[in-house]
């Protein structure tokens, strides 16, 4: 086999870049876009689905469209998991899959968000509703095979966090570019270009760039010259179960869906935060999201150095603290003494650190995980460990849709909802840190020194 190097392992971060655009896209405007405030009308929006609680009476329809797409995505994981760790393709168990799905994945995201009514109808709902759905299934086709290679591309360590860290600032670049979209769609306004319209074009042009760094490492990289592995012999379920009996891997799945829950309100709400609660611009989102994300890359390489020296455990459960901190401030939004600029600032610089740790070490603790169990079962099965860490995140991402947009209905006039939103993340970012007091991770990395040498 042969070492993976530093230029590899960029070539093969790029494809993250590719897809975290795609998923910013839908994650950071797809509720923006489908229920939007009165803010959004007056300038020139328009309402394409029923609003308000419309199904069942509790849920808003956008919500529940969210939901059920993150839910009927969760099951689809293990099964194509499955399928990637048990194939025996002659280019590899992982590469197929990256190519096949990459240009579908694009295409559906771009038509989430061309309704084929120009107004309030059914057929926009059923429309939203397949889309969604589509977008969740090509994801978990790239992203499943894709996110099973760190493990096997980085057999060391050192290899896996320098990954985890290229991985992490390609992925922050990608939902930074996808936040900055309205700068694009300003342009296109500014040249006479309606509104709608201009959304859409913006997002087809970041749909094409993510199809061409998608692709990338599913054509630069050979997959049989840096990865030896045997094909799993358990289907799919079996295997998800063996996967959960592994006692590190449930604690520590269980504080990464808490951390996604709280994650995914304060994604989902940031539009609705800067504009509603701090009274900034729609184009303020774009620019507190970039000072977010350079802070956040000045603790790159102090958190890739940290993690080698005082482990992985410790920071994530910093960055818990530092969320719930930043969650705080967030939910005074409007309250304190301080100009709508500077608070959203601030907002920004205290999300940056747990942003950078959260960002880099979750999916190295993953790989540790998958590795230190296949040296115990004598099984390869490192896609199915990244897909049942999915499976349950994605749950937790339809709770926090589900979640978010019903609170966003209460009180829209003081903002209220969104507040309340943010006490439970809050919450949620406090329990996830007392989880993960019960992994071991010393008894992983002790276990795992065999293969370190052998490496």
């Amino acid at each position: 086999m042969k070492k993976v190097t530093r230029k590899i392992m960029w070539v093969f971060a790029l494809g993250q870049l590719g897809w975290s655009i795609l998923s910013g896209i839908v994650v950071n405007w797809l509720v923006y876009f489908y229920q939007p405030v009165e803010e959004l009308l007056e300038a020139g929006h328009q309402v394409y689905i029923s609003q308000g609680t419309a199904v069942l009476g509790l849920f808003t329809l956008i919500g529940a469209i969210s939901a059920l797409g993150r839910i009927v995505d969760a099951v689809t994981d293990p099964l194509i998991a499955s399928a990637s760790d048990r194939s025996t393709h002659k280019l590899g168990r992982r590469i197929p899959f990256l190519r096949a799905a990459a240009v579908p994945f694009a295409l559906v995201t771009v038509l989430i968000f061309v309704p084929p009514v120009a107004r309030v109808g059914g057929w926009n709902n059923v429309w939203l509703t397949a889309m969604v759905f589509l977008f969740y299934l090509f994801m978990t086709l790239y992203c499943t095979p894709y996110t099973a290679m760190i493990p096997e591309l980085g057999k060391t360590q050192e290899d896996k966090i320098n990954i985890s860290t290229y991985i992490s600032i390609t992925f922050i670049l990608g939902t930074a570019l996808a936040y900055g979209a309205p700068f694009i769609w300003d342009i296109f306004i500014g040249q006479g270009m309606e509104r709608i319209s201009a959304i859409q074009l913006t997002f087809v042009l970041l749909a094409l760039l993510a199809t061409i760094l998608m692709l990338i490492p599913a054509f630069f990289i050979s997959e049989r010259d840096y990865i030896h592995s045997e094909p799993s012999k358990s289907k799919a379920f079996e295997s998800l179960l063996k996967t959960f009996q592994n006692k590190h891997f449930r604690i520590f799945v269980v504080s990464d869906a808490l951390y996604w829950i709280a994650l995914t309100i304060f994604q989902t709400g940031l539009p609705f935060f800067v504009v509603r609660l701090l009274g900034l611009q729609e184009s303020m989102i774009t620019v507190l999201f970039l000072v977010m994300t350079l802070t956040s890359f000045l603790f790159y390489m102090p958190v890739n150095i940290l993690a080698k020296r005082i482990g992985k455990k410790t920071l994530v459960m910093t960055a818990f603290f530092l969320f719930a901190l930043a969650f705080s401030v967030t939910a005074l939004g409007g309250l304190l003494p301080l100009p709508g600029v500077v608070h959203g600032f601030l907002i920004a610089i205290l999300a940056a650190i747990p942003m950078a740790i959260l960002g880099i070490l979750p999916q190295a603790m993953v790989a540790d995980i998958a590795q230190y169990d296949r040296l115990i079962t004598h099984e390869s099965r490192e896609g199915m460990f990244f897909a049942a860490r999915t499976f349950v995140f994605k749950l937790g991402q339809s709770i926090a849709m589900v979640l978010f947009t019903t609170m966003a209905t209460i009180g829209q006039s003081t903002g209220l909802g969104y507040r309340l939103a943010l006490v439970g993340a809050i919450m949620l970012s406090l329990l996830g840190a007392g989880v993960l007091l019960f992994y071991k991770e010393r008894e992983i990395l002790e276990g795992l020194d065999p293969l370190e040498k052998e490496a």
